[in-house]
């Protein structure tokens, strides 16, 4: 098996069906956003599929190592040929081209991936939490925004260098989410769901035009019914101790209650004991859990 940069536009057709029937049987997407993106778009994501009598049965997206951050592997199967042995032959193609430390993503942390992970001797290296709460109860705090700081909406791409500075600022430790560049924000504010009332950005009173933090908020159209989503909630870190966090997230939440949703989700690290308080105090609560499996040191 070889991965490769690129993937044809009639392939990309073909996994992004197969990535659909997976979601549509497992209940949960089996890649993130990042690698549907990168299926048409240029990006550094390397690209390998599995074929069975002339089909695609299977897909692996690997993002390689940069930095201090090793390479993440994500991997679907067709539920059609599941139990012949593409998702373990994947995951180990992954593993040998990712190198050492090597990352393999199990969204919803299926009893399929726990078997492949089993298999091949894996321990988990990270965990990653979905909490979600309704929106009509537990009421929503007013908003009380602190002295010295403006909260406004996301005012067009004039603002891309400051949040994607705060972006990168704020999650410098951060594997997938901390090396943005303007071309990841574009990609976006294309995307069908994008609407600039739900981006919300907190500024300094004294330069407008500096941002301390923002949420930006999603809506899953494709849910039934529609669910809101805490994006991406990112504080400068010169800002943080100013309770910019619990402003933006309260923020947004009001907005996604008066788009009439009846419930949020979002994603946050299980070992960010910061955030997961300040999400339980807003009455959020775990849903499920996704594992990044690694080789065993």
């Amino acid at each position: 098996m070889i991965f490769a940069e690129r993937v044809e536009a009639d392939a990309a057709r073909s996994v992004r069906a197969l990535l659909d029937r997976v979601t549509t049987a497992d209940g949960v997407a089996p890649i993130s956003e990042q690698a549907v993106l990168s299926l048409s778009a240029a990006d550094t994501a390397r690209h390998l599929i599995a074929l069975r009598d002339g089909e695609i049965a299977g897909y692996a997206n690997l993002v390689p190592a940069h930095g201090n951050h090793p390479a993440m592997a994500e991997v679907a199967v067709d539920p059609a040929a599941r139990g012949n042995g593409i998702g373990t032959e994947l995951v180990t193609a992954a593993l040998a081209e990712g190198g050492r430390g090597t990352r393999i993503w199990a969204h919803g942390n299926r009893p399929s991936a726990q078997a492949v992970a089993n298999r091949l001797s894996l321990v988990t290296a990270r965990e990653l939490w979905q909490m979600r709460r309704t929106l009509a109860t537990p009421e929503l705090p007013e908003l009380a925004v602190q002295e010295g700081i403006v909260l406004r909406t996301y005012s067009g791409p004039d603002d891309d260098a400051e949040l994607l500075r705060v972006n990168n600022a704020a999650f410098a430790w951060h594997p997938e989410q901390g090396g943005w560049t303007e071309r990841d924000i574009e990609a976006r504010r294309k995307e069908s769901w994008f609407d600039p009332a739900g981006l919300f950005i907190a500024a300094d009173v004294a330069d407008s035009g500096r941002v301390l933090g923002f949420h930006w908020t999603k809506v899953h159209y494709d849910e039934d019914p529609a669910i809101g989503e805490v994006y991406v909630v990112a504080i400068d870190p010169a800002a943080q101790g100013r309770g910019l966090g619990r402003l933006l997230t309260l923020a947004g939440l009001r907005y996604l209650r008066d788009r009439e949703l009846a419930e949020v989700l979002l994603y946050t690290e299980a070992d960010n004991t910061a955030a997961v308080h300040t999400y339980t105090r807003l009455g959020f609560a775990p849903a499920h859990i996704d594992v990044a499996y690694a080789a065993r040191d």
